[in-house]
């Protein structure tokens, strides 16, 4: 658990993760970068200021969510990961 507020989340990765969503099903997704279960939420941002965005499944199949907490789609990827770099 954090315990300070962050002002920029963590870049989990540089690339998407590709997830298998099943159709109407909530998820959350990560936000603050923290997360062992990355890109879902596990709870570890509390106490960081950031919070999960919960979403719904449009359709069964993989989706590629992001894992630089940049993209400007959440939670899906929009390659925003391409112009960071893992100093960023």
């Amino acid at each position: 658990m954090l315990s300070y507020v962050m002002s920029e989340p963590k870049i989990a990765a540089l690339s998407p993760a590709a997830v298998e969503l099943e159709e109407g099903k909530q998820y959350f997704f990560c936000t603050c970068g923290h997360s062992a279960n990355q890109p879902l939420c596990d709870g570890a941002h509390k106490g960081s200021g950031f919070a999960p965005q919960a979403f719904t499944a449009e359709k069964t199949g993989t989706a590629y969510l992001c894992q630089c907490k940049h993209t400007g789609n959440a939670p899906f990827c929009d390659g925003s990961h391409a112009s960071l770099t893992s100093e960023s």
